[in-house]
């Protein structure tokens, strides 16, 4: 687009008070257009005192996700109790801080007489398990929280130990949700004037935005139980198959009917898998024979003949890539995504340089307006809404979902549930891939993704439909999609001309590699990206790196929506102070990225003559240690000599002697794995026992945080488990209860309301199939 670039949070005010590896939130915020400032209170600095532990890469002596974080944002000490400081607040719209709970830190900012002092500040108080549970004082580390999450239950192979992912996952995906929390919560300060005191727990982020047990789910996993998510070998391998090939592998996703049926063609049509059987999902699941013929199809092919003959037949492929082939590939050369920065003096290292794409133009810091607007003083658009007093801070808001599967539903939903009106267009010729079996029932990942939503039925692929989704968009702030870039333009729903129809509306598009570039338009799902960006070959069995243990997993749908998410939130902040809408485009795969750069950016600073070290707790006991009872395991993580003589003291090893980790494993696996952790814990050491997806509600930390809920869906079998609080502060509600709709189910409410319909036009309509009411009503 031409138009010049208007960072969309300029003006925005952040104090970041954080340590270690949530410093990831001010990054995002930075990106976007805001003024982050970064103070060290004194007598409160070093990462061993305020905040998560610092992980990742060093290279002579530099934090790099650290120094990533922070590029271009100057520092300076602050005095808590100093008239400097609550000047600095009065002058600031964001705080964020990650002081330790219990810790000296906490009580000397004591941010309660913060809030009181300055009522209209929104305060992002983060820690790793919350302020307000009787778990607030245990420790986090990267595995810890992947084991509190469910993630460890479903990574690796049954029987041996499970498989850490790679990078630093549960941080870098949970500054993403916090940075639309506060976001939503500060967009709504400026209507009210009233800020917020948001107590924000870490594992709580992790476990929402990395691969939630009991949110939406891929397709390939919806008829599985929860309670069946474990490391079921066979079974993974069957859902998004890796295939051996004459030069390494790739990944083939066949999901959809019509994907089979190009599969079928490709393979020659055999006639051993000619049964119209199939055509069904499940069927193709349950027989080996068909995985055996594939193999041996693809054994004598390249990558790059699988890959183009699998895009030519319509069939999702991917070859699976390291990092280092991933980064010289053509496309993100292409898209300019990495940029060259000095981290420090001499220290010149590729970064990404912002992972949305705001009206066409990286977001990033390095692309920032000389000048920035003034700080944002109301919100006249906004407040102007009629609210529904129900606690919410986007009510009065109202979002037209055209998104599908996991990345389109949960974009929209985390607007639905704080508290927008949110209307999916969808149509049964082309059903959102989430909705399996039959379209008169429901399922628990649909129900889950698609709360708090309204459905119509429309058909975009007619002049009928396309008008009328227009006129939706007259009376709409926000428009979601998540179609393969040149869809939307096909249908009338891209920005160019949706803006023609109403100056403030808000777009945001998200797909597998983003909208320019060679891969733009490649058939893509998160398992295919995953394989294309490297971290499949990232993460995989270290005992046999041909094992790749990523088949499960839904990342990084959750966290690209949290993303899309921020940017159409940052976009609304602008239009209040503009009057004018904009657009965002989110690539999955440079958001995978992202999570990758310290990674990244260390190794080529070592290929330019730096030198590496990992942090010293390599050098103590750290990763997975085997409990009592079949298949259980237990994550200790041991930081400094201080958890080392913890650690000693709970095992009954005395004095100074070294931990054999042959004498830890048998210690813990005479021991459950909650015993083990609540000892381990209890003395100050980081440890998680590893926990199945279907034990997370009944594990006490999440039901003090009030995590889940369980609902009986009149379209349902069976009570569906579901995700509950999304946010804990002082004036937002929980979730409302509302059901995710059948295909159509509001079509007659939405077009008298907001299409202005009567009676006999929305029956003529239907008949005429541009507009559906589900078949049960019919």
């Amino acid at each position: 687009m031409s138009d010049p670039y208007d960072p969309p949070l300029s003006g925005v005010r952040i104090l970041d008070l954080t340590f270690g590896p949530m410093t990831a939130v001010g990054r995002l915020f930075a990106d976007l257009g805001a003024h982050v400032r970064v103070a060290q209170p004194t007598a409160m600095t070093g990462a061993d005192v305020v905040g998560p532990h610092v992980v990742g890469p060093h290279v002579d002596g530099l934090v790099v996700q650290t120094a990533i974080n922070r590029h271009g944002m100057a520092t300076t000490d602050v005095d808590p109790a100093s008239a400097e400081f609550d000047s600095l607040l009065a002058d600031t719209d964001i705080l964020i801080e990650n002081t330790a709970p219990g810790s000296l830190a906490e009580a000397t900012l004591e941010v309660r007489d913060i809030r009181r002092r300055h009522p209209s500040l929104v305060i992002l108080s983060i820690s790793d398990f919350g302020r307000d549970t009787d778990y607030r004082t245990w420790q986090a580390t990267t595995p810890v929280l992947h084991a509190l999450t469910s993630e460890l239950s479903r990574s690796g192979v049954p029987g041996r130990e499970p498989v850490i992912p790679p990078a630093e996952l549960p941080y870098q995906v949970a500054a993403a949700q916090a940075a639309v929390l506060t976001t939503a919560i500060y967009l709504d300060r400026l209507r009210t004037g009233e800020g917020d005191l948001i107590d924000f727990s870490v594992l709580d982020g992790a476990m929402q935005t990395l691969d939630p047990p009991f949110g939406s789910a891929g397709s390939a996993s919806a008829g599985v139980a929860v309670s069946a998510q474990q490391r079921d070998w066979t079974a993974e391998q069957m859902r998004y198959p890796i295939i051996a090939c004459k030069d390494g592998h790739v990944r083939i996703c066949i999901l959809a009917t019509r994907q089979w049926r190009g599969m079928f063609e490709w393979l020659g049509r055999p006639e051993d898998f000619a049964d119209p059987s199939f055509d069904k999902l499940g069927k193709r699941f349950r027989s080996p024979e068909l995985l055996t013929a594939i193999t041996a199809f693809c054994a004598d092919k390249t990558r790059a003949e699988l890959e183009a003959q699998g895009q030519a037949h319509g069939v999702p492929t991917a070859s699976v890539l390291t990092l280092a082939e991933a980064l010289g590939a053509e496309h993100f050369t292409a898209r300019g995504f990495f940029g060259d920065v000095e981290l420090a003096p001499g220290v010149v290292a590729p970064i990404p340089v912002g992972v949305s794409e705001i009206d066409g133009h990286r977001a990033s810091a390095l692309n920032q307006a000389p000048t920035p607007a003034p700080r944002p003083a109301g919100a006249p658009l906004l407040s102007a809404r009629a609210r529904r007093g129900e606690g919410l801070p986007l009510e009065g808001i109202r979002v037209l979902d055209l998104g599908v599967i996991v990345v389109g539903a949960d974009t929209a939903r985390l607007f639905g549930d704080l508290g927008a009106d949110v209307v999916k267009i969808e149509h049964s010729a082309h059903p959102d891939g989430l909705r399996v079996g039959k379209l008169t029932s429901m399922t628990q990942p649909f129900a889950a993704g698609h709360r708090n939503k309204r459905s119509i039925g429309l058909d975009l692929r007619t002049e009928d439909g396309r008008a009328l989704a227009h006129r939706l968009v007259e009376q709409c702030d926000v428009v979601l999609s998540n179609y393969k870039p040149g869809v939307a333009e096909a249908l009338g729903m891209d920005y160019a001309t949706l803006r023609r129809i109403n100056p403030e509306i808000v777009v945001v598009d998200s797909s597998a590699f983003g909208p320019t570039g060679p891969w733009a338009k490649r058939l893509g799902y998160g398992p295919l990206v995953r394989a294309a960006v490297g971290v499949t070959n990232l993460w995989a069995d270290p005992e046999d790196p041909e094992t790749f243990c990523d088949t499960v997993t839904v990342y990084p749908d959750h966290v690209a929506a949290r993303i899309g998410t921020l940017s159409a939130l940052a976009l609304l902040l602008r239009r209040e102070r503009t009057g004018a809408g904009g657009a965002a485009s989110i690539s999955q795969a440079e958001v995978m990225l992202s999570h990758l750069a310290a990674d990244i950016a260390a190794d080529a600073l070592v290929r330019g003559g730096h030198t590496r070290a990992e942090p010293r707790t390599r050098d103590y006991p750290w990763g997975l240690f085997p409990a009592a009872g079949r298949d259980e395991w237990l994550a200790i993580t041991v930081r400094d000599e201080a958890d080392l003589q913890a650690l000693r003291w709970v095992i009954g090893l005395p004095g100074d002697d070294p931990v054999d980790p042959q004498v830890l494993s048998a210690w813990t696996s005479q021991r459950s794995r909650f015993d083990a952790m609540e000892r381990l814990q209890a003395a100050g050491v980081p440890a998680g026992a590893v926990l199945h997806a279907d034990e997370l509600p009944s594990f006490g930390y999440y039901e003090q945080r009030r995590a889940f809920r369980e609902e009986l869906h009149p379209h349902g079998t069976v009570p569906f488990r579901m995700e509950n609080v999304q946010v804990h502060c002082d004036h937002v509600a929980d979730p409302p209860l509302g059901q995710a709709p059948l295909l159509g189910e509001q079509t007659v409410e939405i077009a008298a309301e907001l299409l202005g319909l009567d009676p006999g036009e929305i029956a003529d309509l239907c008949a005429q199939g541009v507009l559906e009411v589900p078949a049960l009503e019919e």
